[in-house]
């Protein structure tokens, strides 16, 4: 390794590992996949597969300002947050952001008193799995044998 390696590369209050390739490092950022990793390598024209470490520091400028600042520039289909409910915008949220919209999003659903919002109430499960076997919590309800 050089010795203008930097094993650590701060991006988006998130530390990256230097090591990795710059898509899969940037796949550390929670918010940031695969598909999005890519693009942003993309638009900025910077090689994907290159270590995040070796990159220069006039790079990692430039992709520490895109992911912080202009993320919103690629196609509106590519954000994690379409048309936000307060903003009306469409926004991408990493890190942080990402846990607290959705726990106000949960909230509003459980305060409107929808179906989702009330099996998140009371713990059940949501998106329509099946609960008669599974998904049982406290005391475990079993098969009773008589006694012969």
């Amino acid at each position: 390794m050089a010795e203008g390696f930097k094993h650590i590369v701060r991006i988006a209050d998130t530390d990256l590992d230097g090591k990795k390739s710059v898509m899969f490092a940037l796949t550390g950022i929670k918010g940031i996949g695969h598909r999005m990793a890519r693009s942003i390598t993309n638009v900025l024209g910077i090689d994907a597969t290159a270590k995040l470490g070796e990159l220069d520091d006039e790079t990692i400028e430039k992709l520490k300002k895109f992911v912080e600042e202009d993320i919103e520039s690629v196609p509106d289909w590519m954000v994690n947050r379409r048309k936000d409910r307060y903003s009306g915008k469409n926004l991408h949220l990493f890190g942080k952001d990402v846990d607290f919209a959705r726990m106000v999003d949960i909230e509003m659903m459980m305060k409107m008193k929808s179906y989702r919002g009330m099996r998140h109430a009371k713990g059940k499960k949501v998106r329509g799995q099946r609960t008669r076997s599974t998904g049982r919590t406290g005391r475990t309800v079993g098969v009773i044998r008589r006694k012969k």
